[in-house]
């Protein structure tokens, strides 16, 4: 049996697609195989596919786009390793990412089904190098979370303080991944999480933490869709939900953050500021709070001393808010 299926899902991103394929095929472990799952795409897909003579590249294709959980959980189907291990197309593997994955489970029991590793956007120029920068050493002083185990890594993957990032970080085990159901082809958002936290009803999950993938910032669904998203995860983990924030975790603060950043990136400052005054905020969100502000004042041009006075207003009713 193969080692490890790498599942690439793919829908017309072939300047990308060409570069995930070769960071799988360049891992320090031999015994695996690609299985890219062209969903639909238009563009020039095919004849990046086309170029590979390699054994190892098996593709599957969509005749229509359906979406990148149902390719996911195709590749799935049609994965023949003993681990599988998914690969967004826009982004890119470490060389030794898979190997120090299965080293992490190697002397580890059974109940240890997988393995996820830390990432890393690839934020180009001064501005991307500041903001990295500064969100970095804001954040020292926060407190770390668990990183691995079962029932313990619930609470901190609701509350988004664990992102194990299923979409291209996890290597699982295969019968594992499939038992759990594969990916909710109904959720447009928060998919990886909602994934992972099935999985570890059935085991355990490793941490190994190594920035091993490196993310493009391609882009995000609207402000709009993940709320919804948002409600629908939440929601089928209500009794969870629940438990942790009693104690202590906070969970739809925290969601609420998220959908605060989202609707700022869009210029929505009204509607950001609104979600914001009941998120859970930290020096460790500062910088990225400021940054899709100056992202939607651009794409929504409005007196920065305006949307300055929102985030001000929105911070102070977000802390009052938390300290009662």
């Amino acid at each position: 049996m193969t080692r490890v299926s790498v599942i690439i899902p793919t829908y017309n991103r072939a300047t990308t697609l060409q570069r995930a394929i070769d960071s799988a095929l360049e891992q320090t472990i031999d015994d695996l195989e690609v299985v890219v799952v062209d969903d639909g795409s238009t563009d020039d897909t095919e004849s990046v596919l086309a170029a590979y003579e390699d054994p190892r590249v098996r593709t599957i294709v969509h005749a229509t786009n359906q979406g990148a959980n149902v390719a996911r959980n195709t590749g799935l189907e049609h994965a023949r390793g003993e681990y599988v291990a998914f690969l967004d197309s826009d982004d890119v593997w470490h060389p030794a990412k898979l190997e120090r994955q299965l080293a992490a489970l190697e002397d580890r029991s059974s109940i240890w089904v997988g393995a996820y590793c830390d990432t890393a956007y690839d934020l180009s120029g001064t501005s991307g190098w500041l903001r990295s920068t500064a969100a970095s050493a804001l954040a020292r002083g926060d407190d770390d979370p668990t990183k691995e185990g079962g029932e313990e890594l619930i609470g901190e993957i609701l509350a988004d303080n664990v992102q194990p990032g299923a979409g291209s970080t996890l290597l699982v085990r295969t019968g594992v991944a499939r038992d759990a159901g594969g990916f909710d082809e109904e959720l447009d958002r928060f998919q990886d999480p909602e994934f992972c936290l099935r999985v570890l009803k059935q085991g355990k999950l490793a941490c190994v933490d190594e920035v091993l993938v490196h993310r493009d910032d391609t882009g995000h669904p609207s402000a709009d869709v993940i709320k919804n998203a948002s409600e629908q995860y939440l929601s089928a983990y209500e009794d969870e939900v629940e438990r942790f924030e009693d104690e202590g975790y906070e969970i739809r603060s925290s969601h609420e953050l998220i959908l605060a950043k989202r609707y700022l990136a869009e210029g929505r400052f009204l509607r950001g500021a609104w979600h914001l005054r009941n998120a859970a905020t930290s020096p460790r969100s500062y910088p990225g709070i400021c940054w899709v502000t100056g992202t939607g004042v651009r794409r929504r041009p409005l007196p920065v001393v305006f949307a300055l006075g929102f985030l001000l207003v929105a911070l102070m009713l977000g802390q009052r808010a938390l300290s009662r």
